[in-house]
């Protein structure tokens, strides 16, 4: 007697054999139909269905090759599937040929264990995938009908995608369906919208779901993705602020350059109102710590607040970028980037790797130099200090890596092992990347902890999946020959620097930017992809562009943000523009680096800090740094500092902006509050309070010297009158325990320890 589950299955595979009856293409006319009774329009309706390009994005869809199912490493129960069908070829062996072909049944479809575990009508840990007679079970019983016939080289593959409508401009609460088309290289053109995989980048602003429904539940602006066969396209939903804003408004701000034009037209477009300019104390104090990394002096606060120049901030800009300290900190900053650190380089390979860099921020070489010269070093790593970049990077794949973050702001790790998920860099990209490094080798050199580099003739990096190397190939570039001579990275280095990588320009030009506004055009910093759009992408276009067409000269860009009426507006929020967090209608506040802060306790009272290199087996000794060395200054990260490490100094093991944390902690509180760093520098012998309580000073003149030097302004009516009575006393004379308490009271301030 048969079961009712069997008489389903055979009321199933008869409708099939039905279908057959009139060659595959009865099978699509019927599945069309039925399709078409559910209010859904087929994409895989217009050619005889493909396991490349079918199938394999049913599996994708429905979550059956993600990583926490099949996808995983090590598969599931034995069925194992690349991570969203990076691999077709095994996939089809996985299905068809592996358990002995049991998970198909080409005679009766409706019988095969893909279908029946996927649609939960046997026990399956993965729970219910699709539903019986949905066009994902139509689109499956169709390939296992005509033969589950596998991939070919043959057959048309993904060209293209397109997303309708690239930009919509919506109301709160608004929805929108997406239309997702593929391009095939046979000129076919498929609406695949039900089968791409949907994501946005801004969930607080609209949400999208399975079927590519967008949903507003906010403000702003938000990238949509949509994901189809290791192709990605982006689309941008605004939406506008409520704000009751006057027409004339943006037709009356002033816009100095580029920066200015992009950002006023963005926040036109959002409806949104920018802040006022800053205040001169508020101005001097936020650049010269943006670019120099130190607070401004007494003396140049003073003559500031004094001078009445119309051009007085245009002037100060320029002398900021023609400073000493402007290579201390910037050298600094890309010390960071380029990991000079002796815990992983012996003592003097790092210190060549640093004085290389310093004397490229002095000369203000230009960042595509810097690369190239990085890229192509070889010799002693002692004598030419860029080849320690390779010491620190000496696998192909670690260097692959390494470069494409560092300098294109992009991780390519995830293809190691499969294709990217959420970029379209497939594993060959990955594996031909790489080999553009294998043939790198390095020898020990005469002297102690000197390495040699150069480049050898042979060698190439095997590709685990295939068991071959790739033709060595930058990513979107041309590929070279394995025989081809030269230099390999040499050619990566052109590449990597040419107008036709877009990447190149622009990563820098967000760490620049991200330096200057406290949050990049792209965030995380170095987190450029696809499916990670800009705040303002036609801006950050036009950024990328000033700096090539100014040959790559880093300072023209500084000095084009510090000019701009956008970066010189006021922290202070509008009720109208308080919740922008990405647009720059205000200056973003954020606490100051490590470092900077340490410094600038220094400098503030008077005692420098003194800083010894970490204790390590390897050389043994303590190295002590000259007295009155800045934590900017330091050409490396081991160095002991409970200070720098609680207020997240990175320890520059990889290149990630992860590494560096401004998040605050009880450890940063209580340290300021009672921790040895501020109160030693306070209470220290012939410290900048001992020199205002021994003079001749007023109470006013030391109060307005403290909040000159740590906050470049003058206390307030309310603070002199408060503040002035606790610094003199009842008795009219200074007490130096109330000065040291002042000290740390303005030290402590978030107006003290932020930039804003």
């Amino acid at each position: 007697m048969s079961t009712p589950l069997s008489i389903l299955h055979r009321v199933f595979a008869f409708r099939i054999r039905q279908c057959l009856r009139g060659g595959v293409a009865g099978l699509w006319m019927t599945a069309s139909r039925l399709a078409a009774d559910d209010g859904i329009v087929l994409a895989h309706q217009s050619s005889p269905v493909s396991f490349r390009n079918h199938v394999e994005s049913v599996l994708t869809k429905t979550g059956c090759n993600m990583g926490a199912c099949h996808g995983a490493a090590a598969g599931k129960n034995g069925f194992y599937l690349s991570l969203r069908g990076y691999n077709p070829e095994a996939d089809f062996i996985a299905i068809a040929r592996t358990a002995g072909g049991r998970r198909l049944s080409l005679s009766d479809p409706g019988r095969s264990l893909l279908l029946l575990k996927a649609t939960g009508t046997i026990p399956h840990k993965g729970g219910k995938r699709f539903e019986i007679d949905s066009p994902e079970y139509r689109t499956l019983a169709d390939w296992i009908a005509s033969g589950a016939t596998g991939p070919n080289e043959k057959e048309s593959r993904l060209d293209h995608l397109e997303i309708q409508p690239v930009h919509s401009t919506l109301e709160p609460g608004a929805s929108r369906d997406l239309r997702v088309l593929a391009t095939f290289t046979d000129g076919r053109v498929e609406d695949v919208s039900r089968w791409a995989k949907y994501s946005s980048a801004g969930e607080t602003v609209a949400n999208v779901d399975d079927h590519g429904t967008v949903k507003v539940v906010g403000f702003g602006e938000a990238g949509i993705s949509a994901w189809y066969l290791s192709q990605i396209v982006t689309a941008t939903v605004t939406v506008p602020f409520t704000n009751h804003l006057d027409s004339s408004l943006f037709d009356q701000l002033a816009s100095r350059n580029f920066i200015d034009r992009g950002v006023n037209e963005k926040l036109r477009e959002l409806n949104l109102p920018p802040s006022p300019p800053v205040e001169d104390g508020e101005f001097i104090r936020r650049t010269t710590l943006d670019t120099l990394g130190i607070l401004p002096t007494l003396a140049e606060v003073k003559a500031f607040l004094a001078d009445t120049g119309p051009d007085k901030r245009d002037r100060w800009i320029e002398a900021l970028l023609n400073r000493p300290e402007f290579t201390d900190y910037w050298t600094y900053k890309w010390s960071d980037l380029l990991l000079v650190n002796s815990a992983r380089l012996p003592p003097r390979a790092a210190q060549a790797y640093y004085l290389w860099l310093q004397e490229r921020v002095q000369s203000n070489v230009p960042w595509d130099q810097i690369a190239r010269d990085l890229f192509a070093a070889q010799g002693s790593t002692l004598e030419n200090g860029a080849g320690n970049f390779f010491i620190l990077h000496n696998d192909a794949r670690q260097m692959a890596e390494t470069a494409t973050q560092a300098f294109m702001g992009m991780s390519v790790g995830c293809a190691k092992c499969h294709n990217h998920p959420s970029e379209r860099w497939t594993n060959d990209d990955y594996y031909a990347l790489a080999n553009l490094f294998a043939r790198l080798r390095i020898k020990n050199g005469v002297s102690d902890g000197e390495r040699v580099l150069f480049a050898a003739a042979t060698g190439d990096l095997v590709q685990p999946r295939t068991g071959k190397p790739q033709k060595p190939r930058p990513l979107d570039g041309d590929a070279l020959e394995f025989d081809a001579p030269g230099d390999r990275r040499v050619a990566f280095a052109a590449w990597l620097t040419s107008k036709s990588n877009p990447y190149f320009a622009k990563a820098i030009v967000n760490r620049i930017w991200a330096n200057f506004f406290g949050t990049g055009l792209v965030e995380r910093v170095d987190d450029l992809r696809v499916s990670n759009p800009a705040s303002n992408e036609k801006l950050f276009q036009a950024a990328a562009d000033f700096l090539v067409d100014h040959r790559y000269d880093l300072k023209s860009l500084m000095r084009e943000i510090l000019r701009s009426g956008t970066y010189q507006r006021s922290s202070m929020t509008l009720p109208g523009n308080v919740a922008d967090t990405r647009f720059y209608s205000h200056y973003y506040p954020r606490r100051l680096m490590a470092e900077v802060i340490l410094d600038a306790l220094s400098q503030v009272t008077g005692m420098p800090t003194e800083f010894k290199r970490e204790l390590r087996n390897r050389d043994g000794f303590a190295l002590s740094y000259p007295p009155g060395t800045r934590a900017i200054q330091l050409p490396d990260s081991l160095v002991a500092s409970y200070f720098l490490k609680s207020f997240g100094r990175p320890e520059r093991l990889q290149t990630c902006e992860c590494e560096r944390t401004s998040e605050p902690s009880v450890a940063q509180v209580l340290h300021v509050a009672n921790g040895d760093t501020l109160n030693h520098k306070l209470s220290a012998a012939g410290n900048a309070i001992e020199q205002a309580c021994t003079g001749s000073k007023s109470p006013d003149q030391i109060l307005n010297e403290a909040f000159l030097t740590a906050l470049a302004r003058y206390p307030t009516s309310t603070e002199k009158e408060r503040l002035g009575l606790a610094v003199a006393g009842a008795d009219g004379r200074i007490s130096r325990p109330a000065v040291e308490d002042l000290y740390w009271a303005l030290l402590s301030t978030k107006e003290f320890l932020f930039n804003h």
